[in-house]
């Protein structure tokens, strides 16, 4: 055993009626080290993340922490024991309807040794310590359901550093983070991993695995597959592992757009932010790109009626487009994969062909009587089409991977014929498979609409757009055709700032 393994899996098997999700997986995690998982979705990840911190019950192997017997009945008895997670739903480590505070001291408040009386000025006085710690700018009175997305996410990692772990598993952690939020996390994680802690690290995000990994573990089909440790570590090889096989970046051929489809002049999406200007045509991809907090979402909000615009014009196959509610939209053919697939999507106690066609009720219905037939039939061709991995169409969304969910989403707004199709960040959370699947579709398909993506990560964009533009504080700043783009220029819009050498 090596000396400074912390926490060792060994030969862990886990199953769910016949189905063996984990079969026999072996892994270290080191103290002072950040080992990052990769694995496609269905790998097994969040599998093996849940029988570690006391959700699921081993079904074989053993686990070991600090060289003894580790088995958790419960995630409260994993904290206590020094072995901490942050799942990557958000709403796993936080409580919606308690405040900043509450949520921060939650565990003292609620484990053995909590006091007998709640006290509101000791419980935000302990609750400052820990966001101190952490870095954590947000007014500890406020609710959680207020919250953006980033602000819980990072209110669920500072209850999770509160613990002060000897192991740390973070899944997916800057996935709603803006690039400030995941500069202090990459910080924290360097404070901890200098302290000992040994750290799991989930992500699909080349740029944190290039900056925090110390080794990276390969997953694939239940089994650890590769393990790179070596230096320099082989990021390739790493994903050629977690695939099964090895992955070719085939450069786009740039679609030229046949006709304008949408057309936006002198919009203002944010006060004192200046004015937005874009056409969009049939039958190309564009992207928008930009950091976290530049106004992405607020875009594709207002684009698909469920945000107010503060100025300007939209036309829509050059007629006036003004939707003041989201079903405006959708009558007009604008149709919007959300960010949050959890809050604004899926519906979990739905099936799949339930979760398709669930926005176009009366366009399957005849007198008031919906044609299951069609519906069934329409969510076998998209499953089909975009590859997602179910049993039937009827299966529950609960039952489907992080990645196959997100197809689900992308398929229900393929469903039915589109003038423009937005996906904010629709490749979050999902593993290079699932995301070049749905890239190929959408260019595939991409005839006849016009095909509007907002992503952070500059890699999503590069493998699926036809141009891409960039945002910076509300407003587009560049614009690029993705042929033999500039990236010096895109990379110092990205960032706010100007090229240097530039006039």
């Amino acid at each position: 055993m090596v000396e400074n393994a912390v926490f060792r899996v060994e030969g862990l098997r886990k199953s769910f009626g016949r189905i063996e999700v984990l079969g026999g997986v072996s892994l270290d995690l080191h103290a002072g080290e950040v080992t990052v998982l990769m694995g496609a979705n269905g790998a097994g990840k969040s599998t093996l993340v849940k029988v570690i911190s006391g959700v699921y019950a081993r079904g074989g192997g053993a686990m070991k922490l600090g060289g003894k017997d580790f088995a958790p009945a419960t995630p409260a008895e994993a904290m206590r024991a020094g072995v901490v997670t942050v799942h990557q739903n958000i709403n796993d480590g936080v409580v919606a309807d308690l405040d900043v505070a509450t949520n921060l001291t939650l565990d003292r408040l609620s484990g053995s040794g909590a006091p007998a009386f709640f006290n509101p000025r000791r419980v935000r006085r302990e609750a400052k310590i820990v966001a101190d710690r952490m870095g954590l700018a947000i007014d500890l009175k406020s609710r959680i359901n207020d919250l953006s997305l980033a602000d819980r996410q990072m209110v669920a990692i500072a209850r999770a550093m509160a613990h002060e772990p000897k192991v740390l598993i973070l899944d997916e952690p800057t996935s709603s983070l803006s690039s400030a939020e995941a500069s202090r996390l990459f910080a924290l994680i360097d404070r901890l991993r200098a302290h000992g802690v040994a750290i799991l690290y989930i992500s699909h995000r080349m740029s944190d695995i290039r900056r925090l990994a110390d080794r990276i573990v390969s997953m694939r089909d239940g089994k650890i597959s590769g393990v790179f440790e070596e230096k320099p570590l082989d990021y390739e090889g790493a994903v050629n592992a977690m695939l099964g096989r090895r992955i070719h970046l085939d450069r786009i051929v740039v679609n030229e757009a046949a006709k304008t489809v949408l057309a936006v002049d002198g919009l203002r999406i944010a006060e004192g932010a200046r004015t937005i200007s874009l056409t969009l045509g049939a039958g190309e991809v564009v992207a928008i790109t930009g950091l976290v907090g530049v106004g992405k979402t607020a875009l594709a909000e207002t684009l698909f009626g469920a945000r107010a615009s503060l100025a300007g014009t939209m036309a829509l196959n050059g007629r006036p487009y003004a939707p003041v509610t989201p079903g405006d939209a959708i009558a007009a053919g604008v149709f919007l994969v959300a960010k949050d697939r959890g809050e604004n999507g899926i519906v979990q106690d739905f099936n799949i062909y339930e979760n398709i066609s669930l926005p176009f009720l009366k366009r399957l219905s005849g007198l008031g009587v919906l044609n299951r037939g069609v519906e069934r039939a329409t969510a076998r061709r998209q499953i089909g089409e975009l590859g997602i991995v179910c049993r039937t169409e009827r299966d529950e969304m609960g039952t489907l991977s992080g990645g196959n969910q997100q197809k689900v989403m992308v398929a229900r707004w393929m469903s039915q014929p589109a003038n423009l199709f937005i996906l904010d960040e629709p490749f979050q959370g999902v593993d290079i498979s699932a995301r070049r699947d749905i890239a190929a579709k959408l260019r595939a398909s991409s005839g006849g609409r016009a095909t509007l993506i907002f992503v952070t990560e500059l890699d999503e964009a590069l493998e699926t757009a036809d141009r891409v533009l960039v945002m910076s504080e509300h407003t587009i700043v560049g614009e690029h055709r993705n042929a033999d783009i500039d990236m010096d220029r895109l990379l110092a819009e990205v960032a706010g700032q100007p090229l240097r050498g530039a006039a």
